[in-house]
């Protein structure tokens, strides 16, 4: 009989208001994830207290503000699953049966070590440099490389580049998959100015941490494949029907 993988999510959170509860609506409906760990990275509301109300079987941490890297840190040492799935707490349209069936790919398969969900709806300015792989914040990686990359001195907005990094030295299998959920925009959250400052601190972060020739190096090279079934199929076939949408008429393609 095949493995079955055990598939635990972890969503850290910093005053996401409505989008939090959004999110969570979605992700409690996937059967095949084992547990959900919610990290309060000390926000200053009371969504914990709401959380704990309406979905009892989410475990909830809270810590003082350490940032989306300590947040997950502090999260992965509530799970003993081998995947992790890390999920942003801003999404948007997600598509529950997007989700089920790429957990259910992982936890059937176990064929790659990290797989890397494509924001195929990412504006153009974040496909250019192709941040909607390589800055996504929605992948499922094994718990084991997540803590070894834990262990390195990642901060503020490292933590995916530090992740891919990481997978690509050590030569490990990362796929990616087509994710049909957008994330909310710095500027809508926050407004222009602080938006702006924000993002110019996220490529800042980005690149003190990697530097210029490794993340053009990431560009070009890392995640360029998406996941495979042992059908020999390519993943993102099976689900080309999910990626049309009505009122724009686009068809994403893969």
């Amino acid at each position: 009989m095949d493995k079955v993988c055990e598939v635990s999510c972890l969503i850290p959170f910093y005053n996401e208001g409505e989008r939090l509860f959004s999110v969570l609506e979605t992700v409690t409906q996937v059967e095949d994830i084992a547990k959900i760990v919610c990290i309060d990275d000390g926000s200053e509301d009371d969504n914990y207290r709401i959380i704990q109300e309406r979905w009892p079987q989410i475990s909830v941490v809270r810590q003082e503000n350490q940032g989306k890297t300590g947040a997950i840190k502090r999260g992965l040492a509530e799970v003993d699953s081998e995947y992790v799935l890390m999920m942003d707490a801003d999404l948007q349209n997600i598509q529950l049966d997007e989700l089920q069936r790429i957990v259910a790919a992982v936890r059937q398969g176990c064929d790659a070590d990290m797989v890397i969900f494509r924001r195929l709806y990412a504006e153009w300015f974040v496909k250019m440099n192709r941040g909607d792989v390589l800055l996504s914040g929605e992948r499922i990686i094994r718990r084991e490389d997540l803590t070894e990359i834990l262990k390195e001195p990642v901060e503020g907005f490292q933590l995916e580049v530090a992740i891919n990094e990481y997978m690509q030295q050590h030569r490990k299998r990362v796929r990616w998959v087509p994710w049909s959920a957008t994330n909310t925009y710095k500027m809508d959250k926050r407004g222009p100015l602080e938006g702006f400052w924000k993002d110019f601190q996220m490529y800042a972060d980005i690149l003190l941490y990697v530097g210029l020739k490794s993340y053009f190096r990431q560009v070009a090279t890392f995640a360029r494949k998406p996941l495979r079934l042992r059908s020999r199929q390519p993943f993102y076939k099976r689900f080309r029907n999910a990626y049309q949408t009505s009122s724009t008429g686009r068809t994403v393609t893969g």
